[in-house]
């Protein structure tokens, strides 16, 4: 992968104690390693070739292995505070993050994803959808 997913790793393994700013943080971080001009470049042919090569795959995710792990301590820390669902699943919530990013570049290529964006995404996934 183009990119280091350092940022990602900091923010999820120095967290603060506000869930919020945690999650705000991890969302900025993925935005910024996937909206990177290389980064931005090489995906297409990426994500295409990932599916096709298992090997291939392994070798990517590896490199962010130590970011997806600083999320689950992140989230089981926040499980133990009080700050975090017990059914919040750290695995999800990296897809949550991950996939949203790749989405919302998707489907508008061409407007940036800024702190507002980030900002709102947050808010989803913070505080999720329903009103009960």
């Amino acid at each position: 992968f183009p990119a280091a997913p350092t940022a990602l790793t900091v923010a999820a393994e120095r967290p603060t104690s506000d869930i919020a700013a945690d999650v705000y943080a991890m969302i900025a971080a993925t935005r910024d390693i996937f909206t990177s001009p290389l980064a931005r470049a090489a995906l297409p042919g990426l994500i295409a070739d990932m599916v096709a090569d298992a090997e291939l795959n392994a070798r990517v995710m590896g490199r962010f292995a130590g970011a997806f792990d600083a999320v689950r301590d992140r989230v089981a820390k926040g499980v133990e505070r009080g700050e975090v669902h017990r059914d919040v699943n750290a695995d999800r919530l990296v897809e949550v993050i991950g996939g949203t990013t790749l989405m919302a570049m998707l489907l508008e290529p061409d407007k940036p994803l800024g702190d507002d964006w980030v900002e709102q995404t947050s808010a989803i996934v913070l505080r999720g959808v329903g009103g009960w």
